[in-house]
């Protein structure tokens, strides 16, 4: 199963950057079917309250992975650079520097998690009727940080170094054991939502597990000694640098997201419950997006180690206009289909009719959350992260929470909680495009 990788600095740009995509691309629609296996076994066997317990709560798990994605994100892109320039030993110093991190950080995460899952559930405005299975299955799930936490860390390695199929391997089993012990602990077992989260960490630890005797075993230059992990102060200051923006980001962007569940909250369980359908069908919306977003990055980190500036050029563009076409396509299918999509989750009319409505005001405007993303990932493999989240945060947190803030009291309509997004990403768009046009992004010094 593990080969020698191929770098992806020579040879034809498209072939390299489609071989290399594919796997992530089905490594992410493995991923995804993580939580929307959950989602369809709760919504069926548990109920509509149970469903809402468990799709309120994404929000608030990415808010909090979100950041170390950010940072194990910033690694990779050394990583990659490192790699695509063979500098064997600042590779292998990144390597060891940034499992130590997710170690450390995964124990950070757990505490956090486990702990503090109560009160910030009561600060979304959960509502009482599902509080108690809200809080369940987070406790549950946080505690397997380490697991998700390195799993992330061991597949950003991987991809950097332009493995992307190894990884899908691994998920492919673990959404296999996931599908399994759903069934076994909440339609055999009857534990409830808790048996959903447990089912996801154990799926989790075995992927991580994987990944790591994979780089414990392979001879290649990025091999993982235990005894070599420990924090290199010069590479954790270059991870920090080009990673934490990232992390930022995401965490910024996740607790807008958050305000922005607290208000769906408002409206009630059934629009908890169909909202969360829906954010399940966005999550395979947003694949294609997710996927070449990972492949431009690490194409552009590589190429630009390699000192392949106008290869790097070429790549980005291509990466952008196929993430583009690609979730637009997605999006009419979605705004199509999108009564059976939602009742597949929950056939209770109510929820099907809030989840339709969402999907049909955000599915069409897809293209526009590509780009954003997509430019983001040229200037994140280019080692350029702090513009980016700039302009994410302040259109996708700042604009958000202050459009909700002032049109919910006065409309008291959810359909301001829909049109939030779509407006948001038209804006970043805009000033991405510009950014894009008019910067230098080609960044020819070494890290």
């Amino acid at each position: 199963m593990i080969k020698c990788v191929k770098p992806l600095t020579s040879g034809s740009i498209l072939k390299g950057m489609f071989f290399f995509t594919l796997p992530i691309l089905l490594g992410n629609l493995f991923q995804q079917l993580y939580n929307t296996v959950d989602s369809l076994i709760v919504g069926n066997f548990l109920g509509s309250s149970a469903l809402a317990a468990v799709s309120s709560s994404g929000s608030l798990i990415f808010m909090l992975i979100g950041f170390l994605s950010g940072i194990s994100a910033g690694a990779g892109v050394i990583v990659s650079r490192f790699f695509g320039a063979n500098d064997i030993k600042n590779l292998q110093n990144t390597v060891h520097t940034t499992v130590a991190f997710g170690l450390v950080a995964g124990i950070i995460m757990t505490i956090i998690g486990v702990l503090f899952s109560p009160q910030i559930l009561v600060l979304m405005g959960t509502p009482e009727s599902v509080m108690s299975d809200s809080v369940t299955y987070l406790q549950i799930y946080f505690s397997g940080s380490i697991a998700f936490v390195m799993y992330n860390i061991f597949v950003g390695i991987l991809q950097a170094i332009g493995d992307s199929r190894n990884p899908l391997f691994y998920l492919i089993i673990s959404s296999i054991v996931n599908l399994v012990l759903d069934i076994v602990f909440i339609a055999i077992f009857k534990t409830g939502v808790g048996g959903a989260a447990l089912a996801t960490v154990i799926s989790q630890i075995i992927s991580a597990i994987l990944c790591f005797i994979q780089l414990i075993k392979t001879n290649e230059i990025y091999k993982l000694q235990i005894k070599k992990i420990r924090f290199n102060k010069i590479i954790l200051k270059q991870i920090i640098k080009i990673g934490l923006p990232s992390g930022v980001q995401n965490s910024i962007i996740a607790f807008a997201n958050v305000i922005v569940q607290s208000n769906v909250n408002s409206f009630g369980e059934m629009a908890m419950a169909g909202y969360g359908a829906y954010t399940k069908i966005e999550g395979f919306g947003f694949l294609p997006i997710n996927s070449f977003t990972m492949a431009i990055t690490t194409f552009v980190g590589q190429n630009l180690g390699a000192r392949e500036y106008d290869r790097a050029k070429k790549g980005a563009r291509f990466g952008i206009l196929i993430t583009v076409i690609l979730s637009e396509l997605i999006g009419i299918a979605v705004f199509i289909f999108a009564p059976q999509m939602i009742a597949a989750f929950d056939s209770t009319p109510e929820v099907v009719k809030f989840g339709i409505e969402k999907s049909r005001t955000a599915a069409l405007f897809y293209f526009l959350l590509a780009y954003s993303h997509a430019v983001s990932s040229v200037f994140r493999g280019a080692g350029k992260t702090i513009i980016p989240m700039i302009i994410m945060v302040v259109f996708w947190c700042i604009v958000r929470v202050t459009f909700l803030t002032i049109t919910i009291p006065l409309t008291n309509s959810i359909q301001m909680v829909y049109w939030v997004y779509p407006l948001t990403w038209s804006l970043s768009s805009i000033l991405f495009l510009f950014y894009y046009k008019k910067t230098n992004w080609i960044n020819t010094k070494k890290f």
